[in-house]
């Protein structure tokens, strides 16, 4: 299927054209918004030509012109931009931001783990800054090319304090439309921190297990303790640092992995394994970071980070 409208909707700037990136913008370009992306090398290249196409379970559909350049400048002011780099590529991501910001510009972080919105704040101030979470199982099929699976994509989001402004309000409005859902967090932070307490563990030992799925993972009744142990010390670490996470928490995301088709896998897990630059240090080191500030042990992702900070750098020396 090859979709095309008129331009209409807010103007979106959308850095990284990965598997999150590319879903979020190519439904939003699909519904008419003015999407630019700003990309670089091979997709940028694969952008410019062919434009963007995404596999969705049984379905494909295009955007057949895309507008993409990798230089901010050419993308101009927006009303909003979606950081959807991964964190390796964050600094650099806030470095360009500036000729991209407008008066009113807002920039929704949807990075996995928990310190991004504060690291994009000290760049560019936090009354720009709205923390969202997105929950896809998207990856790049090759330059321009989106392979998603699982249910459609969402991205949760909110002022910093939480709060839903005009802003957050014609965004969501924008992501509907493009049939991409859009829930209304009572709580960003529990709802950062939830995610968080889910993706890490599975990742950390994906990785770990030298690309174990889902399924594997859970179905081990030892690696399924070891899960939910990891799961259990971040709570404990989120709570502590007055994160108001729900009391059933692990017991919701233990639910939620169970309901994982079997053969995910995480973004972290598969960039370590292919010696790419990964998020270790937003997630695993992360995890371990926080819980040393909020005065806790966390013996499974000490154990974990020891483990995979060690593969890379042994990876790193061998490049």
């Amino acid at each position: 299927m090859t979709t095309t409208h008129e331009p209409g909707g807010p103007s979106i700037a959308v850095l990284g054209a990965g598997g999150v990136g590319g879903y979020l913008g190519g439904r939003l370009a699909a519904a008419g918004c003015d999407v630019r992306f700003l990309a670089r090398g091979e997709a940028l290249a694969a952008l410019r030509r062919d434009g963007l196409r995404v596999t969705s379970g049984k379905h494909e559909w295009s955007v057949p012109q895309v507008r993409a350049s990798d230089d901010p400048k050419d993308i101009g002011e927006v009303d909003f931009v979606l950081l959807c780099v991964k964190t390796p590529q964050l600094s650099a991501a806030v470095d360009a931001l500036p000729p991209m910001l407008g008066e009113d510009t807002a920039v929704v972080t949807v990075q996995n783990g928990v310190e991004a919105p504060e690291q994009v704040a000290a760049g560019i101030g936090r009354d720009r800054v709205l923390p969202g979470t997105v929950r896809i199982v998207a990856t790049t099929a090759g330059p321009g090319e989106i392979r998603h699976m699982g249910p459609p994509g969402a991205l949760g989001f909110a002022e910093w304090d939480g709060s839903a402004s005009p802003r957050v309000k014609r965004l969501r409005e924008a992501l509907r439309d493009a049939s991409v859902a859009a829930p209304e967090p009572s709580d960003i932070w529990a709802d950062l921190w939830a995610k968080f307490l889910l993706v890490v563990p599975i990742g950390s030992l994906g990785a770990a297990t030298g690309g174990a799925t889902v399924g594997e993972l859970r179905s081990r009744a030892g690696i399924r303790k070891m899960l939910i142990a990891g799961m259990r010390e971040m709570y404990e670490t989120g709570v502590e640092l007055g994160i108001a996470l729900p009391d059933d928490a692990v017991d919701t995301a233990t639910a939620l992995m169970d309901r994982q088709p079997p053969d995910v896998t995480s973004s972290l897990q598969r960039d370590i394994l292919a010696g790419r630059p990964s998020e270790l240090e937003a997630w695993t080191g992360a995890a371990v970071r926080l819980a040393g500030r909020a005065g806790r042990a966390a013996p499974v992702h000490d154990m974990l980070y020891e483990l995979l900070a060690l593969r890379v750098s042994r990876t790193a020396r061998t490049a």
